[in-house]
């Protein structure tokens, strides 16, 4: 299973570790499965920004970011290199330790889970 560790823009929130997160699924998906804040407005179909995360750490075990991707997160508040959609962000690997950023969701009007 792989690890994904999900740290928080919004200091009041603790760090929140998922040691049991398979193969095939978004992190957007861990996140909901995990209790984690995450908004998305689209449905998870790479049609907006509001699931927008910073991937610290574990790139290489993520898909690889598409060009529609890419042009959502311009959309994004504060977007930086390192910013991917947790819906597209697919884990392709068991063995994969990915650590992400959720900027702070009070910026964000979305739906949460």
């Amino acid at each position: 299973m792989a690890k994904v560790i999900f740290n928080f823009e919004n200091k009041e929130l603790s760090q929140k570790i998922v040691e049991n997160a398979e193969e095939g699924y978004s992190i957007l998906e861990i996140a909901e499965d995990n209790d984690v804040h995450l908004n998305h407005n689209c449905g998870a179909v790479c049609a907006c920004s509001t699931c927008h995360i910073y991937v610290e750490a574990g790139e290489e075990f993520l898909e690889e970011i598409s060009d529609k991707e890419e042009d959502f997160i311009d959309r994004a508040i504060n977007p930086r290199l390192e910013s991917r959609l947790g819906c597209q962000a697919v884990i392709l690997d068991e063995k994969a330790e990915i650590e992400v950023t959720i900027p702070d969701q009070d910026q964000i009007i979305g739906h949460e889970h």
